[in-house]
């Protein structure tokens, strides 16, 4: 089984070491896809990332795991993958916004913001554009981290969310479960306990 690792906005491939570090010690083979939101378009990456989708599946089982925007990504690249080329066998979600992020939306006409997330952070301002994304129809795991302030006065008011996204953003109805755990949306990719959440999901057969 060879798992791909798509990473958040702003970040690298070297986010999801810890990861695919804890995943290749139980036997699974990993492997990783970059981008970067300042230079390239949403639909730019997400037709490399369907293109690097269709050479893995032709290889062997595969599932893919999305930090952040990388999991917005995932999920469009299959969306559009054609009907010939082998799905996942599961996707993992972690701190994957599935409906419009409230602080992009907050953010959307700032200068700075439009220059380092370009494209990409107006996608995940727009109900439209994020709307349009289909939903996954193999097994879906979400992965909501829990451990941002939940403030009246804070951008996401008393709802639990992991500092950038709310539980409520990762939310959807097609999603196999929901898992949230204790950690910041940052540090996802980096936790013990997402893997471990990984590992069970994949059942004893890769364990």
């Amino acid at each position: 089984m060879l798992v791909l690792f798509v990473h958040g906005m702003g970040r690298t491939p070297l986010s999801g070491w810890p990861l695919l570090h804890r995943l290749r010690q139980r036997g699974l083979g990993t492997t990783t896809f970059g981008y970067t939101t300042t230079f390239e378009r949403f639909d730019a990456i997400t037709l490399r990332l369907k293109s690097r989708l269709s050479k893995i599946a032709a290889t062997g089982p595969y599932v893919v795991v999305g930090h952040s925007l990388g999991g917005v990504l995932i999920r469009a690249a299959l969306d559009s993958l054609p009907k010939d080329v082998a799905r996942p066998s599961h996707v993992f979600l972690l701190g994957s916004p599935i409906q419009p992020s409230r602080l992009a939306r907050r953010l959307k006409n700032n200068l700075l913001f439009r220059v380092i997330t370009g494209d990409c952070g107006q996608l995940l301002a727009s109900s439209s554009r994020m709307n349009a994304i289909g939903a996954l129809s193999e097994p879906a795991t979400g992965i909501a981290g829990v451990r941002g302030l939940s403030t009246r006065g804070g951008p996401f008011g008393e709802e639990p969310n992991d500092g950038i996204v709310s539980v409520g953003e990762v939310s959807a109805s097609w999603l196999s479960n929901q898992i949230q755990l204790p950690v910041i949306h940052t540090l996802l990719p980096a936790s013990r306990l997402v893997a471990e959440v990984i590992l069970h999901e994949l059942g004893p057969e890769d364990d």
